[in-house]
Parts: C-alpha cells; sequence; structure tokens
C-alpha cells in the first residue's frame, strides 16, 4: 500500500511531499517514511503526530486521512445462561477463523459512535480498518486504523479507498433521530444513494463480503409486535413510514439482500447480509443518552405517555459490534460457518466438515445453515419498558421518573405541531424537538423482537450489560468537561429559542386542558 504524506503545514504544491509505504512484517505494522527518495525513517520516532491524506482524493472529494496512534482496551460481560454455551463455543471458533485471515475492512460511518467502536475493535484484532466519514470522530484514531474524510455518496473517492478491502461495514446512515429525521432530501441521498455506491464499489473492487446496518424501523411502523421474528414479519409498506428514516433504510436493506450473489470485478460472488440493530446504548453514547439527559435537567421530561406496559429492545454496543463480527465470519468460506447460496448445497457442505467443526457449530437442525442475503435482528435479548429502563438515569441525576401521565394522542399532535414549526422557522430561529412522530410512536407502541436466528446461525450470544454504568460514565465524563458559567448575557436568538419553547408549552398546556374539557 502507498499513499501520499503531508505535514499540516506543507503547501499545496507538494514540493515536500513524502510517500508512505505499508511494509511486510510479522509483528506490529511499520510505515517507512521516504522524502524524495532520500531518507528513511521509522513513524513511530516521529515528534509530532502526521497528517495524511491522499492527493488524489483530496483533488476530487477534499479528502483528508488522519492516522494516530492509542493502546486500546476491551471489558467484557459473561454470559451465564445455559442456552448460550453452544454459542460462546461457536464464537471461539469464528474468531480463530476470522484470525487466522487478516484482512483490510472499511467502516462506513467510521466517525460516529457505533462505527467508531467496530473499527476499533477490529483493529485491535490484527485487521487494517479503513474508518470513513463526514465528520471527523470524536476519539483517537487507535492502532491498525486509519480515518479518511469523505461521503459516501462521492463514488470515485469511494472507489479508490477500496482498494484492496476484503469486507466493508456499512454502518453510515442519516435521520435516525431528532431534526435530522425532517431533512428528506439528505435522507434519501445518503441512506438509498450512499447504499447504491457501496454496493457498486463491492461489485467493480470484487469485495466479496457486505454487512449491511440496518434497523428495526424497516418492519415496524406503529402497530403492536411482540417476539417477532425475521419469518413472521413483513416489510412495511413504503406509504406507511412516516419518517423518510425508516423508509430509505428499508430501500437499502431490500438493495442489499439482492445484491446477494452478485458477480464481481475479477471473479467470484458478492456474498451480503443484513442486521436490525434496535437502540444502541454504551460508554459514550451521545445520540439517545445525552439528548434524553438534557431535556431532564430542563424540566421537559416530566411525564410519561403511552401504554405503562409497552416493551422494547436496547442493545449495547459491544453486542452489536460481536453481531457485526460474527456476521462478516459467516459470510467467508472458512472453517465453522459457510455462507451459502441455496440450501441443496447443505447435505455436500456437512459432510465435507470435519467431525470436530460438526460438533462445535451450534446448529439446531441443516436448514439453520447460515445462507448470505439474510437478515437478522440484533438486540440483548431483554424487552424493557422504557422508563422503567431510564430510572437509572433519573436517579444519577437527582431526579423522580415522571408521575404525570399524558394521553398519547396529545403528545403526538404536539409532535406533529413541533416538527412543522421546525421546518418552517428553521432559517430564522432552530426551534428544539422534544419528540418527532416517529419517536412518540416507538415509545408508546410494544414492539420486541426475538434474536434466535442470530444465536443459531451466527452464533451470537449477547453478554449483559447495565444501563446505569453506561450513565455513570457519561456523568464522569460531562463533569470532567464542564467549563466555568459564562457570566455573558444570552444573545438574541438564544433569547428567541427559549421564547419559542416557552411558547410550545403553553400550547402543550392549553391542548392538555382542551382534551380534559372534551373528555
Amino acid at each position: 500500500m502507498s499513499i501520499d504524506l503531508y505535514s499540516p503545514s506543507m503547501g499545496d504544491s507538494g514540493a515536500s511531499m513524502c510517500q508512505m509505504k505499508q511494509l511486510p512484517c510479522h509483528g506490529a505494522p511499520l510505515l517507512r517514511l521516504q522524502s524524495c527518495g532520500h531518507h528513511t525513517l521509522n513513524h513511530s520516532n516521529l515528534p509530532h503526530k502526521p497528517c495524511l491524506s491522499d492527493p488524489s482524493l483530496v483533488a476530487s472529494s477534499g479528502a483528508t486521512l488522519a492516522l494516530r496512534h492509542r493502546v486500546s482496551g476491551a471489558t467484557a460481560g459473561t454470559c451465564n445462561s445455559l442456552n448460550c454455551a453452544a454459542s460462546r463455543l461457536a464464537q471461539e471458533v469464528g474468531t480463530a477463523a476470522w484470525d487466522s485471515c487478516k484482512g483490510k475492512v472499511l467502516v462506513t460511518g467510521g466517525g460516529g459512535y457505533f462505527g467508531f467502536r467496530l473499527g476499533k475493535e477490529l483493529a485491535s484484532e490484527g485487521m487494517t480498518v479503513i474508518l470513513l466519514d463526514v465528520n471527523k470522530p470524536l476519539w483517537d484514531i487507535p492502532d491498525g486504523a486509519i480515518f479518511l474524510q469523505s461521503d459516501i455518496r462521492d463514488y470515485s473517492s469511494l472507489h479508490k479507498v477500496c482498494e484492496g478491502v476484503d469486507c466493508i461495514f456499512h454502518t453510515a446512515s442519516y435521520g435516525m433521530s431528532g431534526p435530522e429525521q425532517l431533512r428528506k432530501e439528505q435522507v434519501e441521498s445518503v441512506n438509498v444513494g450512499g447504499t447504491n455506491n457501496v454496493i457498486n464499489v463491492c461489485k467493480e473492487r470484487g469485495i466479496p463480503r457486505l454487512v449491511y446496518t440496518s434497523t428495526i424501523n424497516v418492519v415496524f411502523a406503529g402497530k403492536p409486535i411482540v417476539d417477532g421474528d425475521e419469518a413472521s414479519v413483513p416489510y412495511v409498506p413504503s406509504d406507511l413510514h412516516i419518517d423518510h428514516y425508516s423508509r430509505t433504510k428499508a430501500v437499502a436493506e431490500r438493495m442489499v439482500l439482492s445484491a446477494n450473489g452478485s458477480s464481481v470485478k475479477g471473479g467470484g460472488k458478492l456474498e451480503t447480509c443484513v442486521l436490525r440493530p434496535c437502540g444502541i446504548y454504551g460508554p459514550g453514547e451521545r445520540r439517545h443518552l445525552h439528548r434524553v439527559m438534557m431535556n431532564v435537567e430542563r424540566r421537559l421530561f416530566s411525564f410519561r405517555f403511552g401504554d405503562s406496559a409497552a416493551r422494547m429492545n436496547w442493545v449495547h454496543v459491544n453486542n452489536l459490534v460481536l453481531a457485526h463480527k460474527l456476521a462478516a465470519e459467516a459470510l467467508t468460506k472458512k472453517k465453522g460457518c459457510i455462507a451459502v447460496s441455496s440450501k441443496d448445497k447443505v447435505p455436500h457442505i456437512l459432510s465435507s466438515l470435519p467431525q470436530f467443526e460438526l460438533l462445535t457449530c451450534p446448529l439446531k437442525n441443516v436448514s439453520a445453515i447460515l445462507q448470505s442475503g439474510q437478515a437478522y435482528f440484533i438486540n440483548d435479548g431483554l424487552s424493557v419498558n422504557l422508563f422503567e429502563w431510564l430510572t437509572p438515569l433519573f436517579e444519577k441525576l437527582g431526579y423522580s421518573r415522571p408521575s404525570i401521565t399524558l394521553p398519547v394522542s396529545l403528545v403526538y399532535s404536539a409532535a406533529i405541531l413541533v416538527e412543522y414549526l421546525h421546518v418552517i422557522l428553521s432559517p430564522v430561529i432552530q426551534v428544539p424537538l422534544l419528540f418527532t412522530r416517529s419517536e412518540v410512536r416507538n415509545i408508546t407502541v410494544s414492539h420486541t423482537f426475538k434474536i434466535d436466528k442470530a444465536r443459531q446461525e451466527l452464533g451470537y450470544c449477547p453478554q449483559p450489560y447495565s444501563l446505569a454504568d453506561s450513565v455513570e460514565h457519561y456523568l464522569k465524563i460531562r463533569q470532567s468537561r464542564d467549563t466555568p458559567i459564562s457570566l455573558s448575557l444570552p444573545s438574541v436568538r438564544q433569547l428567541a429559542e427559549r421564547g419559542v419553547l416557552l411558547l410550545l408549552m403553553g400550547l402543550c398546556l392549553v391542548l392538555l386542558i382542551i382534551y380534559g374539557i372534551l373528555s
């Protein structure tokens, strides 16, 4: 591998350009810098951290590379359930097969919370990892990984980055929650257009494996689902989705599954599979936890709504990382888990496996062998009520759980009103979104999913984790970053936003009074 190297102070002329080459070795990778063919040195001895970029990428898309170093660590829980024993053994066998073939992988969305954690774990296992995202990660780039700031909608840049890649983990998406959900064009271009680019790059670059991170929302649109599985719950019709994110993720998921078995350049086939996680939590997660905490502290989360018995699933980031690793391994033809394209090949495959591998593969029957082009629900294996599950958060912040119960119709109406105001007033002020319609629906209606298929075919066995630990970690990090309170007066824009927030609260109160009178 060879890419061009610039220090941050170098000019555009490239007069001080160096070239970085990856040299073969048996231990830690050695990066050698050659300056105009005269000097050679190990980059680990440099007094500063270099800033890397590929000029061809810069010229086409402004992409930049950054390489940093950090010793990574990991923590794991334990699975005490007896029915996990076979899955744990399969995970060990799968990991051995995965480790026996170190490769080069690309993680789209690698600057986000989950994508970064996935890339970090893969790098710690000795793989060469490319983290690709439009946003730079908040954390130091781990050893064995590089970060490329680029957009999956830029096909030429994506194509250049994927040279020599063995597997793509496509985790990038847009519009999952908050104001992003209302930006239809951007949601469509990233989730559908970006995924189309990823699939085409796999075909053009001869990349044999693609693991796509989807969502449970492709099958959930507000109607109760209890212990749904991959065979019993169909896709939601496109016209019944109330948010652009869910609709576009469903389109993208079908594209990925349909691409399974496609011919790739240089020979061979593209093997694909899809993982459908629920809400993600874990140390450092900010999309869900931070937003809820801010609203709790503003006393905007002092009420509850919906069915008090409504339940949902969550997944810890470590369990989701595990599921992606197992899925990628299952798409290979290595020992233990073989990706097959049709069930008529199963007898031949079983007869060719050594007896040891048959005993260690956690399959209940022949038909349970993984077929590429399959979808899998992924969660912690537990169903919880949101407000009960968030109890540790309220307690850590010194507040009691919401005691006021509001009718769903009132909250849903308020969400519609706020969404419209957010869109209409966005050129002037930023109207805060407490909930979107989609989020109200997710909170108020039970939707739980079984993970039996992932257990049986991937060997997935989620480890137990606690939200309280994530809350504790978040509070410690936030406290360490707190700065002295500024005594400056709020800006006119801030005053306007607070005024709109008060107005919205007043409108909600009026709606509540009207609802009480009519009922």
